[in-house]
């Protein structure tokens, strides 16, 4: 397999309602997000240029993601009944974009320099 990767940031808040009170993360707080999409294909199913995919292709994913994350409330943005966590933020990309992007394999969202979250669905 012949994996590629995109880096990608946005700001937003949230808050992690299903957290004891007294839990920091419980109250309405902010991150410089870092969201990395991760796209592999096998060497036969390569683009005539050699590509994965094009990276220019996946301006799309930064422009839905200033539009719906950059500096907004997650717990809005993602819709009500999910808990905004890096996790389920990772497992949500993956699910709204895995059919625009079919060679998807794996989301990475970072809430802080020292801490991810990775959705990889099973194969």
């Amino acid at each position: 397999m012949l994996t590629i990767t995109k880096e990608f940031h946005f700001s937003a808040s949230h808050v992690l309602d299903r957290l004891p009170s007294w839990h920091p993360c419980a109250r309405m707080h902010g991150h410089n997000y870092v969201v990395v999409l991760e796209l592999s294909a096998r060497r036969e199913d390569l683009t005539e240029a050699g590509f994965v995919r094009d990276y220019r292709e996946l301006d799309a994913f930064k422009k839905w993601m200033d539009d719906t994350l950059d500096h907004r409330h997650l717990n809005e943005a993602m819709g009500g009944g999910i808990s905004p966590s890096a996790e389920n933020l990772a497992a949500w990309i993956f699910d709204l974009w895995i059919e625009r992007f079919p060679e998807l394999t794996a989301v990475k969202v970072s809430e802080t320099p020292k801490t991810w979250a990775e959705y990889r669905p099973p194969r």
